[in-house]
């Protein structure tokens, strides 16, 4: 029976992620700013020039294969190393390893994934082998490593940024899957560029996602007579994910962001958090929704509540420092707020009435007054001229004129009557009618 459930094991095949491990430059899928024709890090290594580096990105973007396509192509040992459950001990005997085979001229590439989760003393023991050369460190971490990457193992790494993933990059690498011998060549299946386009948007930017997602679907698609047919409802099912999938450039990106929106403006928290978990379920970047947010901040509450691009922009940064599923509560708390936040579009209809003007009076010079007369040329023919230093002043305010001379009577800020800004009105009347007294004098 042992013998039995042993030669099983061994014929059962890899997961379609780890088939489909690209083994060269040209077959890995995005980072196009970095291995790209003529980009620095296809330069290192095509010149066999490489020397310790970390990748920072999130998960899913090519971390570990761009790590092994490095060492198959300058032909150097690969080690790969786990900083969840390696210790120091194990380290050392790598290290010791390493230094064995460089005595027979052969490089070691040792990469370590998640090399934030190493405390310090762990990190210190690579040290004075990345400084004598007897090992290439390539770490791997999906944190910034300014904060988690000790600072003399950081100062001999250069730091390269991965970015996630295209959804064109993605549907890429899925149309490859199927036709490739290493993925499902050899079989029949038949999917839409639509479906596929789901999954691309499912896996949000993660090829290892994207992978296993299409491996799932197809494994449990319809198969009739030698075909595999691989539905919407198929990959729904597979993802947990039902009707709430949607593609992310098509109609119902937009109507559920305009959900969002409106049901926050007409300050109704339970439907603007309901509208907010359809798209962040569905899988929806949550920093597009973070900046959405922050929009909505300005331009429907502004000062009628000052925080509330406070509040937006720290749920932006926490959406971008942990990511989803944790960054849920900040974008709710986000959302609640600025439903029950005072509204007002002061903020946006100034702008939208001085961009009118803006655009149909972009030839009109700059007053000489408000100009910085830098040189003495620029002085002598009136740069500077009459300008006057509102902090030379006991009002700190003056009466000079800021404005063209065709726009001197517009007004693009008018203030509402909401949450604060009956005090910012009161403040903006009190200084115009200061200044125009003492124009007058």
């Amino acid at each position: 029976m042992a013998e039995q459930l042993s030669m099983l094991s061994h014929e059962l095949p890899q997961p379609l992620a780890a088939r489909m491990r690209p083994e060269s430059l040209s077959e890995i899928a995005g980072q196009q700013h970095l291995i790209g024709p003529g980009k620095i890090l296809r330069r290192i290594i095509e010149q066999d020039a490489v020397s310790s580096m970390i990748f920072w990105g999130p998960p899913g973007v090519g971390k570990t294969t761009l790590a092994s396509v490095i060492a198959l192509t300058t032909r150097s040992t690969f080690i790969n190393f786990s900083a969840v459950t390696s210790g120091i001990k194990e380290i050392r005997a790598v290290m010791q390893q390493a230094d064995e085979n460089r005595r027979f001229g052969e490089r070691t590439i040792v990469f370590v994934d998640e090399i934030h989760r190493f405390n310090k003393a762990q990190q210190d023991a690579f040290l004075p082998f990345v400084e004598k050369g007897s090992i290439i460190l390539i770490g791997a971490t999906t944190e910034n490593p300014s904060f988690e990457v000790n600072g003399a193992l950081l100062s001999r790494c250069k730091v390269f940024v991965l970015k996630a993933l295209s959804e064109e990059d993605i549907l890429s690498l899925l149309k490859r899957a199927l036709t490739s011998e290493k993925g499902f060549g050899g079989e029949k299946i038949e999917i839409s560029d639509d479906v596929l386009r789901l999954i691309a948007a499912f896996s949000n930017g993660d090829a290892r996602t994207a992978l296993s997602t299409l491996e799932m679907a197809v494994l449990n698609g319809d198969l009739d007579h030698g075909v595999t047919t691989v539905t919407r409802e198929t990959v729904e099912q597979c993802t947990s994910r039902k009707s709430l999938l949607y593609d992310k450039s098509g109609e119902e990106h937009y109507n559920l962001i305009s959900a969002l929106h409106k049901s926050m403006r007409n300050s109704d928290p339970d439907a603007a958090v309901y509208w907010l978990a359809r798209m962040l379920e569905a899988g929806e970047d949550p920093l597009y929704v973070a900046r959405r947010v922050t929009r909505f901040a300005s331009e429907d509450v502004g000062l009628a509540d000052p925080r509330a691009l406070e509040i937006a922009v720290a749920a932006y940064q926490a959406c971008h420092y942990i990511g989803m599923p944790e960054c849920s509560v900040h974008l709710t708390e986000a959302v609640v707020y600025l439903s029950l936040a005072p509204k007002s579009n002061a903020m946006e209809a100034a702008y939208m009435a001085a961009r009118k003007d803006a655009l149909s009076q972009l030839s009109e010079p700059v007053p000489l007054n408000i100009r910085n007369g830098v040189t003495s040329l620029m002085r002598d023919i009136g740069y500077g001229k009459g300008y006057q230093y509102a902090h030379d002043y006991e009002e700190k305010l003056t009466a000079m004129r800021c404005l063209p001379d065709s726009l001197s009577d517009r007004e693009y800020y008018r203030p509402t009557d909401q949450g604060l800004e009956p005090r910012f009105a009161e403040r903006l009347k009190a200084i115009r009618d200061w200044k125009e007294a003492h124009r007058e004098e």
